[in-house]
């Protein structure tokens, strides 16, 4: 029995090496494909769509993920879709999107938290 490369499962989860990885924190219609979330990030985020950067979207049972990426010759979309589990989504309230490190990326599609709690702001501690 041959042994299999870690190497190639690290390829599969990361098949592009974004400068840049924009997760959109609003729920989207996921009957949209790739002109209607072009719209989201050119209207929404403003963010230039053809820097090769990675967009995340999720719908709203939190359970499918759409990633979106120009690869030079078009753009690419991919997509997947939990059998049992949710993604932990952030609830950011105040930011359309957030950006993330490779790091992050990772912990999204591993179920974990990518954002953490917020930050407390404290002058005295109260005692």
């Amino acid at each position: 029995m041959a042994r299999r490369s870690h190497e190639g499962l690290r390829l599969m989860k990361m098949f592009v090496e974004p400068d840049d990885i924009y997760l959109h924190t609003g729920f989207v219609d996921f009957r949209k494909s790739i002109n209607g979330l072009l719209a989201i990030i050119e209207n929404e985020l403003e963010v230039d769509a053809f820097t090769g950067a990675l967009f995340i979207f999720c719908n709203k049972k939190q359970d499918k993920l759409k990633l979106l990426y120009w690869d030079k010759t078009g753009f690419a979309l991919w997509y997947k879709r939990l059998e049992k589990h949710k993604f932990k989504w952030p609830k950011i309230n105040d930011l359309q999107h957030a950006r993330l490190s490779e790091e992050q990326f990772t912990w999204l599609l591993g179920g974990y938290d990518v954002i953490g709690h917020s930050t407390l702001n404290y002058r005295h501690s109260g005692l």
